[in-house]
């Protein structure tokens, strides 16, 4: 039995903006569960229909240092069509009327839900053998799982997929700022790392870092590889190609 964990800023049928929605919401019920235990993780925002909050069970909380604060992490979790869901708690961070908004206050609150995400596995009685990553918003997955949390004994050996549904969202934002809010060193912040034009970014990070890397079609997985459709990341993906696969 293989254990796959799909991190997502959002998943149908609890919040939905786009198809990243539709793909984390739907495929994980399309794994053959004799072979595989897939799972999702999300934010739980206060967007999501009161029917769904109503139904979720508390897991386990504990306090997590980030950004300069000890910050409050919940965990709770509902089973829909046989998958289970789990949900990031923190009501500063989720508590708005839509999942995203203002841009700099959703990278604090992207980079706090990928740490929170790792700092909550041990805690839930499943070890991933692979976390599958969607979008930037957890691009910092794949980073953080190879700098802060290589060292543990229960992270020792977790892949990562990192899967582009949209390369024209990056996450990014001046290197300093980024840096503060990841509590990344200096050392994460050059060209072959998480630095883009003299800026942080958070989808470079997870590309460059991640095991291997995924888009929705072949077709999108060669476009991305040209400068016109590249949106600046064009090299870094030809630099990937042997790790690149697009999937419808």
């Amino acid at each position: 039995m293989k254990n796959i964990l799909f991190a997502a800023s959002e998943a149908v049928p609890f919040i939905k903006t786009g198809g990243l929605a539709d793909v984390a919401g739907s495929l994980p019920a399309c794994f053959d569960r004799r072979y595989f235990d897939v799972r999702v993780v999300l934010p739980k925002y206060l967007c999501i229909p009161e029917r769904y909050r109503n139904q979720m069970e508390y897991v386990t909380h504990f306090y997590m240092n980030f950004n300069g604060a000890d910050r409050y992490v919940g965990v709770l979790k509902l089973v829909e069509d046989g998958i289970t869901f789990y949900f990031i708690d923190n009501e500063s961070y989720f508590g708005g009327l839509r999942p995203y908004g203002d841009w700099l206050y959703d990278l604090e609150k992207f980079a706090f839900f990928s740490r929170a995400v790792l700092s909550a596995l041990p805690l839930l009685n499943f070890r991933p053998d692979l976390i599958h990553c969607h979008d930037w918003q957890t691009g910092l997955i794949p980073v953080y799982l190879k700098e802060r949390f290589a060292g543990g004994e229960f992270f020792r050996g977790i892949k990562s997929v990192m899967t582009i549904h949209n390369l024209k969202f990056q996450g990014i934002w001046d290197v300093e700022t980024i840096e503060r809010i990841t509590g990344l060193s200096e050392y994460f912040f050059t060209p072959d790392k998480l630095e883009s034009y003299k800026n942080g970014n958070f989808l470079k990070g997870g590309i460059v870092y991640a095991d291997a890397v995924t888009t929705v079609s072949p077709t999108y997985a060669e476009e991305i590889q040209m400068p016109f459709y590249g949106e600046g990341l064009d090299g870094l993906m030809r630099a990937r190609r042997n790790s690149l696969r697009g999937i419808v």
